[in-house]
């Protein structure tokens, strides 16, 4: 039997292989706007996911999990 997921429990997510430069970008990107790499990532993955929500290529989805 597969174990029960609490969906309010935040997951982790491990990205490999990142280009030094992307990485260093990222980094940069992030101190301009004055957030961490997870807030700005996470923004950013949110915005895309709107996104082609609105192109019906993806599900409407209930919102973020964490509010």
């Amino acid at each position: 039997m597969a174990p029960k997921t609490n969906p309010d429990k935040p997951a982790h997510l491990n990205i490999r292989d990142i280009p030094r430069s992307t990485l260093f970008r990222l980094k940069m990107a992030a101190a301009a706007e004055e957030k961490t790499v997870k807030d700005l990532v996470l923004e950013l993955v949110d915005q895309k996911i709107q996104e082609l929500e609105k192109k019906g290529m993806l599900p409407k989805g209930k919102g973020k999990a964490d509010g």
